[in-house]
């Protein structure tokens, strides 16, 4: 079993968005490691229903617009014990898209809510195959409900993946990105 190499944390401080650019402030994103993981600790936002949302680039950056093809199903339960379900979030899905994938909907922003989970990133430095993803995230939105996702898709392109953006869908936020190397 490979044990993760901790190459990066980012803290966000009222920040818009947090990015892992391969190259950039110690960062690797390239063929060094076969994974690479990025673990979310103590996102909040600034505001209630607000999403948080990732996307990837192949330009270093400068355009985080990598057409992706995703499928989300999520876990439910109120803090009353009320309601609880397990569904497909076709909402959350992408069909070969460019917009940012949703991590969370309508998050929350009490002091008891917040997203937590893993993103888990195949072979980013490909340039023969698609770049397959997974994760999955246990937050809290505005209403209440704990939530559990599970995200799993592919950046549709043959270009090397250099770099991951996290962010809200608006407003800034607070907490904890790190970034694993798992070779």
């Amino acid at each position: 079993m490979s044990i993760p190499t901790l190459i990066k944390t980012l803290t966000a401080s009222a920040d818009a968005s947090l990015s892992f650019v391969d190259g950039t402030a110690s960062v690797v994103l390239d063929s060094t490691y076969d994974e690479y993981w990025f673990v979310l600790t103590n996102i909040g936002p600034a505001t209630d229903s607000v999403n948080f949302l990732f996307n990837g680039s192949i330009d270093s950056g400068s355009n985080y617009n990598v057409t992706k093809t995703t499928t989300s199903f999520a876990a439910q339960n109120s803090e009353q014990d009320e309601n609880p379900a397990v569904g497909y979030s076709t909402g959350n899905d992408l069909a070969q898209g460019t917009g940012f994938q949703m991590i969370a909907s309508g998050a929350g922003n009490d002091a008891d809510q917040s997203i937590n989970g893993i993103l888990k990133l195949f072979t980013p430095a490909n340039t023969t195959y698609v770049k397959h993803f997974m994760g999955t995230f246990n937050w809290n939105q505005e209403n209440n409900y704990s939530m559990n996702t599970y995200i799993a898709g592919y950046f549709n392109t043959t270009s090397a993946i250099d770099a991951i953006q996290f962010k809200t869908s608006s407003d800034n936020f607070d907490g904890v990105i790190q970034m694993y190397g798992v070779a």
